[in-house]
Order: C-alpha cells, then structure tokens, then sequence
C-alpha cells in the first residue's frame, strides 16, 4: 500500500498517548503538559493542563476523563472541570508511569515503567486500576510496557515492549488479570511505542528509536512500514469511518522531554506534530 502521510496539526512539543473519542483526536502534549483534543478540521481545544508529564488517556462509562500522571505515579480524573487523584499508584511504579487503556467497563490498564538510565534496571509491570479506584497488579510478566490495547471481544491484552523490541499478547482473566503470557511478534531492532488495534486483528505501532510507523501480524509479518525523519512516537486510527491512521511524531525523545523538566523548564525548543494516512482496515477494540 502506498501511504503517503500529509499534516494534520502543528505546534505542538511532544505528543503522546492518541484517543479517538467524540469525533476528535485526544493528545497528551507532555512537552506543554497539557491534554489537548484536536477536530477534523485541525483545530486544537485544550482540555487541561496538569503539573506533570500527562501520558495515557482513557474514559470511564460516566465520561469522565482518566490521565496518567507521570512523575508523580498517579492517575487524574477530570470529570466537570474538576481535576482529582482517583488512584495512587506509587506503590507499583518505581520510576513513573506511562500508556494507559480503559474499556467499556472502565478497567483502566497503566503501565508502570519509563525507560531506565541504564538497561534492565526496572521490571516492566502493568497495573489494573477498577471503577472504584482500587488497584492491583495485573501482571509483571512484561519488559517495558509502553503502549496498549485490547481486542473488539474483550479477551486479549496486546501490549508493546520498547525494551524488548516485540509485542506481547495476554489474555484477559475473569478479575481483570493478564495471563498466558505469548509472544505477539519479535522485531528485531525495532523499539515498539505506542499502538492501536485493526479490524483483522493486526497492530499498528510506531517505532520511536529508528522513526517508522509499521503495521504487523500476528506472528511477526510487516504488512505496511512508513519512514520519517522525526521519531515515530504513536499511533491511532480515527474519523468517521476509523480509517484514518493518526500519525504522532516529534523531533526529540522523551529523554529530552526529562532532561528539561530536571532543568526547571518545559522544553519549548522541541517541535511536535501530527500526520494522517488513509489505510484500508479499520480500527477496532480499545483504544
């Protein structure tokens, strides 16, 4: 297929996390530290702005919006305007947190992992936080998690490791678990970010370290691969009909995003963007 990205939204720093919800494309800006929501049109809302590195995005059944909070390892919920902690995860995560998914049912999976200083460092985790707020590890059988979904059924948990240059699929216990822990597909030297799901059941994800956004099978197939000169950060399919691949980019790393919040400052020399391609299989399960 030839894909051909064109630009959908400019200005932002260091966009993450990508929703479809309501007809818009949600964002978590971590460079601004802002959730933003952006139209078909290209014009960008601010939902809220937080005192952290916003990251995974999710709703819960009553419309409230669920964030992950970073640094602090917390998990926000903006329901009216107002911003609250609805769960505290530091318990589970050493260093931050990251993606996140919620389903229909408002089980909210974060991952509890940024990418060490020095390789190996962390055990990936990933935690289930339920509709009362309550929290449980869901599975530790994961390196470095970053990047999440769950198939149209319900049953199977799909998840990206950056560390380990694969994705990972688990199936879905009855109390909110992930078990059965199976290669999805082994990249060799590709370093997995942010992912959605299709309609036959393959991933796309963008591949932040060596700048491509690839579409692969179950088993390990690339099917479609788009290169970019910036970093692939993630991913999302989107619009009317759930065609429209989101393509999320920046020019940095989140290492860059780190190091000028250690330096007091938000990293306004960064540059970040979003592109769109029209591909064929439509988007299916959560996110």
């Amino acid at each position: 297929m030839d894909l051909k990205p064109k630009r959908f939204v400019d200005g932002l720093l260091f966009p993450e996390g990508p929703r479809w919800h309501d007809d818009r494309l949600w964002i978590s800006d971590m460079g601004s530290q802002k959730v933003v929501a952006v139209d078909m049109q290209g014009r960008v809302e601010v939902i809220v702005e937080i005192d952290d590195r916003p990251s995974g995005l999710g709703w819960l059944p009553d419309g409230s919006l669920l964030i992950a909070s970073m640094a602090d390892r917390k998990v926000l919920r903006l329901d009216s305007g107002a911003l609250t902690v609805y769960a505290d995860l530091t318990e589970y995560a050493e260093r931050s947190l990251n993606d996140m998914v919620v389903d229909d049912r408002g089980w909210a999976y974060v991952d509890a992992y940024d990418l060490p200083a020095n390789p190996g460092d962390l055990p990936g985790k990933i935690v289930l936080v339920m509709p009362d707020g309550s929290s449980r590890l869901a599975t530790d059988d994961v390196t470095g998690p970053n990047g999440s979904g769950i198939t149209a059924d319900g049953k199977t948990f799909v998840v990206c490791e950056t560390r380990g240059s694969a994705v990972r699929a688990f199936d879905i216990a009855a109390d909110g678990r992930l078990v059965n822990g199976r290669p999805y597909a082994k990249l060799d030297n590709k370093t997995p970010d942010g992912m959605c799901l299709d309609a036959e059941g393959a991933v796309w994800i963008g591949s932040i370290m060596t700048g491509e956004f690839l579409r692969v099978l179950e088993g390990g197939e690339v099917t479609d691969r788009i290169a970019y000169d910036g970093k692939a950060i993630a991913c999302m399919l989107g619009g009317d009909d759930l065609r429209t691949l989101f393509l999320l980019n920046s020019n940095a790393t989140p290492g860059d995003v780190r190091e000028a919040e250690a330096a007091g400052r938000k990293p306004l020399e960064l540059k970040g963007w979003v592109d769109t391609v029209q591909v064929d299989v439509p988007g299916a399960g959560w996110p």
